[in-house]
């Protein structure tokens, strides 16, 4: 069927227009009820002026496709769904494929939240490529537990939604403990190390929205992320390796939550809101929210702060927290009627994680609070595994300085507490040197390393023949150029270490090795510095091991008094030392003094008889 036209009102996607504009031919395709039609629109001109004719041909769908070309339609169309709604790191779906397909859907299934644990922990250690890999081998061991009609979404950046359609909540229930434990059992390709958990919650929906219902799945996930490595239902508990306990009477006692407010009713009905899940405290001015966070400081989850209230306002609240380093610790809701940019910017910039005006939606402030609460805690329980591990290598550093100083000490003919007392000389000094200072600009972790290399500055004795080092006699100028060829020997150890000469460690110690005898005013040795031409580290060690001499007892001398080896080395008698590194030893006298007696500290004796040698740790 052909029209002539010269005007008309165009239509959404009109074809007849974008042809009349581009003066050429348009084609498209249109539904009109279930009916199939094909629209061709030609730009012509007649006697001068412009028309657009419009042929419209009703398609046959059984003669306009073979079944061939049919399927290839189709599997384009998918195809374009599946790039549209899949993860491209995981192959799952995605969080847009939840938000268009699932989120509102109605139908009796098994909902859970998947967690994995301690993720931001892997890509800071390991960098994002692991991180990567590791979100991978975790989807795909969800994918080999759950059968082809479950539904598995990347829904955020470490955590997975499983919905599970038509499913019993017992079999449901085994079916997060399975997947639990295959995960907690997998291997990450290339990273053996690596031990995975996840924390899941889980909830059936029971005629609610999949979106509903992720809601108690959510609030599961988190009261499993108090153990990690755990599931949680409404039917029960579990952690692998641990015998079943059914119910919430198991789990922790719910976390409390300080509502600060001089209004009784919107204290009641935040109570209201929040009262079945959390521990309510309540406050109705600033001076008794204070009073009630020094009876329980960080047991306390969360503070919902008003701001205007009589006694102390919520403003003098955060400075008082802040005074008392709470505020890092104990997370701050303010919620409050004053909803101006220079409340609301004066609130964030003294450390609220969140700002809520009134009136608020009940459902909002739930979802705040808890994610508010869910996120400290994810940071408190980072917080201890990175103490953890710092505590077993400082633990392990003070071992490896316990053998080295026995085995140095019977090298030597001294004793082995000569590194140990090095050690806190050394940590001390550091400490009054950066209060006394910032010249030096020495971080936490600078210092951690001096004070473990400081245990390698007499390594070169091990090159020295054994009749010089255990002479009782004084030593000849011959037998003493020998001796201070330790410097050098020691330097030479370090350098051969070819495969860790970048490793900070390593660096340190050399400086200490090659210079701990070098003097302030460049009359130490082997080479003559002067100065700060001296690396601070070898300056720092360099004066505590001078003062460990004078006060230790030797088989050819006994020790000096402390005041009287502070006094000498003042007074120049074991060479110029730095002035203000001086000044740090006076101040630090009475410390230095009683942490060498009662700092505790993880000894390790050795018994040494011939062809035998036997150690025992013994706490100090």
């Amino acid at each position: 069927m052909f029209f002539l036209l010269e005007e008309r009102s165009s239509c959404e996607n009109c074809v007849s227009l974008k042809a009349y504009k581009a003066k050429d031919k348009r084609v498209k395709m249109e539904f009109i009820d279930t009916a199939l039609y094909q629209v061709i629109a030609k730009y012509v001109e007649i006697d001068g002026k412009p028309y657009v004719i419009e042929m419209i041909n009703c398609l046959d769908d059984e003669l306009m496709l073979d079944s061939e070309g049919r399927d290839r339609l189709l599997r384009k169309l998918s195809g374009y769904d599946d790039k549209l709604y899949i993860d491209a790191l995981t192959g799952i779906s995605n969080r847009r494929y939840f938000e268009d397909q699932i989120k509102k859907m109605k139908a009796l299934a098994g909902v859970a939240m998947i967690d994995l644990d301690d993720f931001k922990l892997y890509n800071d250690t390991f960098g994002h490529r692991v991180g990567d890999v590791v979100l991978k081998t975790v989807a795909k061991m969800i994918r080999s537990c759950i059968r082809k009609s479950d539904i598995l979404i990347r829904y955020g950046g470490d955590e997975f939604l499983l919905v599970m359609p038509d499913i019993a909540a017992d079999i449901f229930t085994q079916k997060l403990r399975q997947i639990c434990k295959k995960i907690r059992e997998s291997k990450v390709p290339g990273y053996s190390q690596i031990r995975l958990s996840v924390s899941i919650g889980g909830a059936m929906s029971d005629g609610n929205t999949v979106e509903e219902t992720i809601v108690q799945a959510d609030q599961f996930m988190y009261q499993a992320k108090l153990r990690k490595n755990m599931v949680v239902t409404q039917e029960s508990t579990s952690q692998p390796g641990q015998e079943e306990r059914t119910g919430k009477a198991a789990d922790k006692p719910p976390q409390k939550i300080l509502i600060v407010d001089d209004s009784e009713l919107n204290r009641a009905i935040l109570a209201e809101v929040l009262g079945d899940e959390f521990d309510i405290l309540e406050a109705e001015n600033g001076e008794e929210c204070m009073n009630i966070l020094e009876q329980y400081e960080r047991d306390i989850s969360l503070v919902l702060l008003d701001i205007v209230m009589p006694v102390m306002d919520g403003f003098e609240v955060l400075t008082a927290m802040a005074a008392k380093n709470w505020i890092d610790d104990i997370p701050v809701i303010m919620i409050s009627s004053e909803d101006s940019e220079a409340f609301v910017r004066k609130a964030y910039e003294m450390g609220v994680v969140d700002y809520i005006n009134r009136p608020f939606d009940a459902q909002v402030v739930y979802r705040r609070v808890f994610n508010t609460i869910k996120l400290y805690a994810k940071q408190r329980r980072l917080i201890t595994l990175v103490t953890d591990q710092i505590y077993e290598k400082q633990k392990n550093n003070q071992i490896m300085i316990g053998i080295l100083s026995q085995i140095m000490g019977y090298r030597n003919g001294e004793s082995g507490q000569h590194i140990l007392r090095i050690n806190i000389i050394t940590e001390i000094l550091l400490e009054r040197l950066i209060q006394k200072t910032d010249k030096y600009d020495l971080s936490w972790a600078e210092r951690t390393v001096i004070v473990t290399a400081s245990a390698l500055h007499d390594i070169g004795k091990i090159g020295i023949n054994e009749e010089i080092l255990n002479k009782t006699a004084p030593l000849t100028p011959t037998e003493e150029e020998i001796l201070k060829t330790h410097t050098l020997i020691g330097a030479s150890l370090l350098k051969n270490l070819e495969l860790y000469q970048n490793e900070e460690l390593v660096r340190t110690a050399y400086q200490i090795c090659r210079w701990h005898h070098e003097r302030y005013d460049g009359r130490g040795y082997p080479d003559g510095l002067k100065g700060e031409e001296i690396p601070i580290a070898a300056q720092v060690v360099s004066l505590a091991d001078a003062y460990d001499v004078l006060v230790s007892e030797h088989s050819y001398k006994r020790g000096v008094p402390h005041k009287q080896a502070v006094q000498m080395l003042l007074d120049g008698e074991k060479g110029v030392f730095n002035p203000v590194l001086l000044q740090c030893l006076v101040e630090a006298e009475g410390q230095i003094s009683q942490e060498l007696e009662t700092r505790a500290v993880n000894e390790i004796k050795f018994d040494i008889c011939p062809g035998v040698l036997r150690f025992d740790e013994k706490q100090k």
